[in-house]
């Protein structure tokens, strides 16, 4: 750690610590998860969720489309070295600073949010994935080089997770994507499978549902096994924390299961029983790695 990486994070704390708000608030797994790694690699990740969801509340909550223009802006200006008078912005500037970074992952999530607030159903499973780079994908690309110093050799793999995320996000958000009047699944598969958008809109759990259901979860756990394979790569004092997070959500897919599908009355969540066990087996996976590679 050099010194002037340790001032930086000291002289921006204040700007760190906003950042940590608002991941504390808005994602409490993803904070347990990554509240492990080392100070300086936390509080970068933190700035980076901000940056997330600054740009996804911008659309979900906030529903001004034109205010994401107003942050493309911006990082076209942090781009250029004219970092905005914002504390979410210094502390990436600091980011930005000490690990090498790709800003084009930054606008890949920004188009991402664009096409969010342009909504159109994909009509593929390929459109479907190609919309899951841009909003989960790119994020996972963000986060890397944090993560790794070998990150250009997996980013395949950090793309099938991010995948695989946002699709487990897309399957449990069923019901609260339809209150907004968006339906994610892709329509050529919805018509292979028989189920119309009125099933969905009545909240049918019909068998034809839940094998539509089940082909995309299946899709997601191989990417997921896919995106484990970089592990071995991820630096050691990060696999923890990213395995965690990985088999946090990954678990999602077998909660939504033993709760009967039901994807549209309730939100299905990992209880802390769970958590523990999780946490233990993101341990206990993360020593097995180490000793494989000694």
């Amino acid at each position: 750690m050099t010194n002037k990486l340790s001032n930086d994070f000291v002289h921006y704390q204040d700007d760190f610590d906003y950042c940590k708000k608002i991941i504390q608030h808005h994602s409490k797994s993803f904070y347990a998860a990554f509240s492990q790694l080392p100070e300086q690699k936390a509080m970068s990740v933190y700035a980076i969720y901000a940056f997330c969801r600054r740009a996804d509340d911008i659309i979900d909550v906030e529903k001004k489309p034109e205010k994401l223009e107003v942050m493309r802006d911006q990082l076209d200006e942090f781009q250029k070295g004219n970092c905005p008078e914002d504390p979410m912005w210094r502390a990436l500037a600091v980011v930005f600073d000490h690990h090498p970074l790709d800003i084009k992952f930054f606008y890949d999530m920004l188009e991402g949010q664009r096409r969010d607030a342009h909504f159109e159903q994909p009509q593929t499973q390929k459109e479907l994935e190609e919309y899951s780079y841009y909003v989960a994908g790119s994020v996972g690309l963000m986060l890397l080089p944090i993560l790794s110093a070998n990150w250009q050799s997996i980013i395949e793999e950090a793309k099938d997770l991010g995948r695989a995320m946002q699709i487990t996000n897309i399957l449990r958000d069923i019901g609260e994507d339809l209150n907004e009047g968006r339906i994610y699944l892709p329509k050529e598969l919805m018509d292979q499978y028989g189920v119309t958008e009125k099933a969905i809109r009545t909240h049918h759990r019909s068998q034809a549902f839940i094998d539509l259901w089940e082909f995309e979860a299946h899709r997601a756990e191989k990417s997921y096994k896919k995106g484990l394979e970089m592990i071995a790569e991820i630096d050691e004092e990060c696999r923890i924390p990213l395995l965690t997070a990985i088999y946090l959500y990954r678990e999602i897919l077998s909660v939504i299961r033993e709760g009967n599908y039901d994807v549209f009355g309730k939100r299905h969540v990992v209880n802390k029983t769970r958590k523990l066990l999780l946490f233990k087996a993101a341990n206990h996976d993360s020593k097995r790695i180490a000793l494989q590679k000694r």
